[in-house]
């Protein structure tokens, strides 16, 4: 197999019946939610984030994400010198820890306690014959607010052992999908390949590979120009993004402002999982292994 003749494969996404397993999942954990007498009468949405809702997910990564929100409590960040009450913000009678155990409570009365195993921020659900393997987080919404009074929405939950972790699903999907429409669809087949290529690696034993999460692939293909994508071939366009990626990774300045897909958090800046020089050890591996001249 060629490279092109990979590519072109690790473009596509998940066969059809690796689907249809996702969705049996995401229908599971709904139907547990909804069965649940603690959450019935709460303001609840569940939805599906991550690549398998972005459609970014590769076949060695065919799980389901799903989160579970709560709207009845939010967090917040408010901007400084400013207090809560003066956006109308009132102590939650209804706290995370709550609400998490009434998740899990939930997931085992559903799936039984041998198929949830709770984990410091989310539940894993383990796969079956007929689904797939389900992380299911628990979120209360989280609002950024702005000295106007308005604010950003999010997600946010808290670790078992604290700390805060806040996401942007829906403004993330909202710009992969535009990303996608601006690129003749090939933004979401550029980060499949990568995906896939990370994982050939990995499984190679490339040092390089065995850091980089397959989120932030999705973030720095999302910070290659548009007009690098639309080739006439997967290979011209795999060549674009890891000549641009290289190039302005070498140093913080030129990556200095990129953001995650939502464009709500800093690629690289302090409190990230990852740093720059990872990502740009990473494009040199990734170059060399595809034997690009």
């Amino acid at each position: 197999m060629t490279w092109e003749e990979a590519f072109n494969s690790w473009s596509q996404p998940p066969a059809k019946t690796e689907q249809e397993r996702c969705e049996k999942a995401e229908k599971a954990i709904r139907n547990a939610i909804e069965a649940s007498n603690k959450l019935k009468y709460k303001d609840i949405k569940i939805f599906a984030q991550g690549s398998y809702r972005n459609n970014t997910n590769v076949r060695k990564e065919s799980d389901v994400d799903i989160g579970i929100l709560c709207r009845n409590t939010f967090f917040f960040d408010i901007p400084s010198g400013t207090t809560r009450e003066q956006f109308g913000i009132t102590p939650a009678t209804y706290s995370y820890k709550e609400f998490k155990n009434d998740v899990q409570d939930a997931l085992v009365s559903y799936f039984g306690a041998s198929a949830v195993t709770r984990g410091n921020k989310a539940f894993d659900i383990h796969k079956n014959s007929y689904q797939v393997d389900s992380d299911v987080a628990a979120f209360f919404e989280h609002r950024r607010y702005n000295s106007s009074g308005g604010y950003s929405s999010g997600v946010e939950l808290e670790p078992d052992n604290g700390g805060r972790v806040i996401n942007w699903p829906e403004q993330h999907y909202e710009n992969g999908v535009s990303k996608n429409t601006a690129t003749s669809r090939r933004f979401k087949a550029l980060v499949r390949i990568h995906k896939s290529l990370c994982n050939y690696m990995y499984d190679k034993g490339i040092a390089e590979a065995k850091v980089i999460p397959s989120f932030l692939l999705e973030c720095l293909i999302w910070n290659v120009p548009n007009s690098n994508f639309g080739n006439s071939t997967y290979s011209d366009d795999v060549r674009n993004c890891m000549i641009f990626l290289y190039n302005n990774t070498k140093t913080q300045d030129k990556c200095n402002e990129w953001g995650e897909v939502s464009n709500l958090k800093y690629l690289f800046r302090d409190g990230q999982k990852w740093n720059r020089e990872q990502a740009n050890a990473f494009i040199v591996a990734a170059w060399n292994q595809v034997g690009f001249k």
